[in-house]
């Protein structure tokens, strides 16, 4: 690959990881309200595929969606500052942690309707189609969305009409408490999709890399006329499913398992609400950042000196996120009234 693809990748992890921690802290802080859902230890599926999209693919993504955002572009200030419910929010302080949307960059929003993404992404995929159009719409979901009926019905209907989507499962096992295997017969989610014809695969998702490549390759086949293509990226959250959930109906060694292969350095705390420090952090051991920079290091693509600088830059750009915040002021009860009647006489949908 590529060494300024492969250094953009690093960036965008260790981005990834040092904004939904202080997110956390954030949480403790009480400068966050209301559901806070983190990604940890999932960064590489969102890394992976959204490098892998061309800027004018549609993402639809689901509540857990901070990371989606920040990779595709939108700037951390501004996701920062909608999970503080401030006015200068991408989505005017009015969505929250779980309503992320960006136009500009067609973000398509993040959903708190478990399934909602299924059909979204379809509508969006339908206009392509009837357009001609070269994009294509990334469908995010979860394991615990695929016993949804909106699953079934968006799959057929994407098959059916051919339609350009790539639904993307992210695996992690748990869906919000309970493991896969007690809520699904088939726990293996990529062949569900033969049930449509549409192609499927599974993937490694603590490999960055694999997931680039794999993510590359379907859409490739997608922007051929193919139709939709499924990936199921097998990956694992290191925190409960919420800030207020422990996790603590995981096993204590499968968790260490998996922070031992994490892709990004490592949050520590499940049950205490408390910001994890540098010394805490180094007490776990080597995870899947250090492994990708060491492989980048081994191929002369950074020094360990470019490393340090990349932490420094991304360290800086979540306090400056912060600060943005935190100087944004509340949106006005007339905004949100505003927001409320925008379409007024039309399609409303509240």
């Amino acid at each position: 690959m590529e060494r300024s693809v492969l250094k953009s990748m690093l960036k965008d992890m260790l981005l990834a990881r040092a904004f939904e921690e202080q997110a956390a802290y954030e949480y403790t802080q009480g400068n966050i309200a209301g559901f806070l859902h983190l990604y940890p230890g999932e960064e590489a599926v969102a890394v992976g595929v959204l490098h892998a999209a061309e800027p004018g693919d549609y993402i639809v993504s689901t509540y857990r969606e901070h990371v989606h955002a920040l990779v595709r572009g939108v700037p951390p200030g501004k996701i920062m500052a909608e999970l503080f419910g401030r006015k200068d929010g991408c989505s005017g302080g009015l969505g929250g942690s779980m309503h992320l949307f960006d136009k500009q960059r067609r973000f398509m929003g993040g959903y708190g309707i478990v399934g909602e993404t299924y059909p979204v992404s379809t509508g969006i995929a339908y206009a392509i189609a009837m357009r001609e159009l070269p994009e294509a719409v990334i469908c995010f979901f979860g394991d615990g969305a695929v016993n949804q009926g909106t699953f079934h019905e968006s799959l057929n209907m994407a098959a059916l009409w051919n339609l350009p989507i790539l639904f993307v499962c992210e695996n992690n096992r748990y869906q919000i408490g309970t493991e896969i295997h007690r809520h699904s017969k088939v726990t293996e989610v990529y062949k569900r999709a033969c049930a449509y014809k549409i192609p499927a695969e599974q993937v490694n998702g603590m490999d960055v890399i694999e997931v680039y490549k794999a993510t590359q390759s379907a859409l490739l086949r997608i922007r051929e006329g193919t139709g939709p293509q499924f990936l199921e990226i097998e990956t694992y959250r290191l925190r409960g499913h919420s800030m207020a959930d422990p996790g603590s109906y995981r096993p204590k060694v499968e968790v260490q398992a998996f922070k031992d292969e994490d892709p990004v350095t490592v949050m520590l705390q499940e049950s205490l609400p408390e910001y994890p420090s540098a010394e805490q952090i180094s007490a776990i051991g080597k995870d899947n950042i250090e492994h990708l920079s060491e492989h980048m290091h081994q191929a002369d693509l950074i020094s360990p000196e470019e490393f340090l600088r990349m932490k420094q830059q991304v360290a800086d750009s979540v306090e400056q996120a912060v600060q943005y915040a935190l100087q944004s002021p509340e949106p006005s009860m007339e905004e949100a009234f505003s927001a409320l009647n925008c379409n007024r006489g039309q399609e409303v949908l509240i």
